[in-house]
C-alpha cells in the first residue's frame, strides 16, 4: 500500500512538473492608458518587440483598464512587468510583493512636486489663505493630486479631512488638466496638479501662464516605477533592468517612453524611496487598493 502510494505521488510530481515545463513563456508588460488604449497599444507594440528580442523570449505589451487591474493582474502573476507611479506601486509591494527595479527620469530629475495653482487675481497669498475655499483635485488616490496636498494641509493646520475641515468645498475634475482649467474659469479657487501642468495647456489656454500663479509645493514624491512580480527569478530580473537601461542609449525607444509617458531617461530606483509615499498614504487609512 506505502509502495503503491509513493508512486501516485510520484506519477503527480511527474505530471506537475512537464506541465510546468510546458507553460507559457510569455512575459507580459502591463500599462494604463495616458492616452486612447488602441493608440498607446500601438506605440508601445516597439518597445515590446525590442525587449522579446534582447531577452530571448516573446514579451507582450498589455494596455490595463485602470492601476487597479494592473496592481491585481500583477498579484495574479498574469502581469510580470508593470508601469506603476508611486501610490500604485506602495499598495503593489504592500499587497503583492511587487519589486520596483527603475523609474523615470523628468527634466533631470527622478523625483518631482505637487503645485497648489490659484488665479493671479485671487489676493490668495498663502496656503492659510486657502481656508474656507473650493478645492480642485483630479482624483482622491492620485499622488500629486491629492494626496500629498491632502497630507501637507493635514500636518500644517492639524485637520483630519482637508476636504471638511479646511476647505468649504470641493470639485473632483476628474484630471489635472481639469482640475487647473477649473481654477483658470472661476470654478475652483485652487487646484492641486503635478508641476507644471499649466505647461501643456498653453496652446489651448494661453492666458493661462498670465491667469494663474503657483501658490506654493509639496515635498518631493519619487517618479513613477518599472516593476516586476516576486514569481521572476533574479537572473531574469537583473537582464530585465539592464536591458530598460539600455534604452538610454537608443533614440527611438527612450522617444516611445517619452510619447507613452513623457519619460526622458529611464533610472535605477530602490524601495526606500517610496518610503515618503508610504508615511503619507499611512495618513489615509481609508484607502486600499480598490480605490485606485
Amino acid at each position: 500500500m506505502k509502495k503503491k502510494l509513493l508512486s501516485i505521488i510520484f506519477a503527480a510530481i511527474a505530471v506537475l512538473f512537464i506541465a510546468g515545463c510546458g507553460e507559457d513563456d510569455t512575459l507580459v508588460m502591463g500599462f494604463v492608458p495616458s492616452q486612447d488604449s488602441d493608440e498607446i497599444a500601438d506605440t508601445v507594440a516597439p518597445l515590446a518587440e525590442k525587449l522579446s528580442e534582447e531577452l530571448g523570449r516573446e514579451v507582450e505589451g498589455k494596455v490595463m483598464t485602470n492601476y487597479t487591474a494592473l496592481v491585481e493582474a500583477m498579484g495574479t502573476n498574469e502581469v510580470q512587468i508593470g508601469f506603476i507611479p508611486a501610490f500604485g506601486y506602495v499598495l503593489a509591494s504592500q499587497e503583492h510583493d511587487v519589486e520596483v527595479l527603475l523609474k523615470s527620469e523628468r527634466f533631470g530629475s527622478g523625483s518631482y512636486v505637487a503645485q497648489y495653482i490659484v488665479r493671479a487675481d485671487s489676493g490668495i497669498e498663502s496656503l492659510e489663505d486657502l481656508e474656507g475655499k473650493t478645492w480642485a483635485y483630479g482624483d482622491p488616490t492620485s499622488t500629486s493630486g491629492y494626496l500629498f496636498p491632502a497630507a501637507q494641509i493635514m500636518d500644517e493646520f492639524g485637520v483630519e479631512d482637508p476636504s471638511t475641515e479646511f476647505f468649504g468645498n470641493t470639485v473632483q475634475s476628474g484630471g489635472h488638466d481639469q482640475s487647473a482649467i477649473a481654477v483658470l474659469e472661476g470654478e475652483a479657487d485652487v487646484a492641486t496638479t503635478f508641476d507644471d501642468v499649466r505647461t501643456g495647456l498653453e496652446e489651448d489656454y494661453p492666458e493661462i501662464m498670465e491667469e494663474t500663479k503657483i501658490l506654493g509645493y509639496t515635498d518631493e514624491i519619487p517618479n513613477d516605477t518599472i516593476s516586476v512580480t516576486k514569481e521572476l527569478d533574479d537572473e531574469l530580473v537583473a537582464e530585465i533592468k539592464e536591458v530598460f537601461l539600455s534604452f538610454n542609449d537608443d533614440e527611438e525607444m527612450i522617444k516611445i517612453m517619452n510619447d507613452v509617458y513623457n519619460w526622458d531617461k529611464i533610472i535605477e530606483a530602490t524601495d526606500s524611496e517610496y518610503d515618503i509615499v508610504r508615511d503619507t498614504y499611512s495618513k489615509f487609512s481609508d484607502l486600499s487598493i480598490d480605490d485606485l
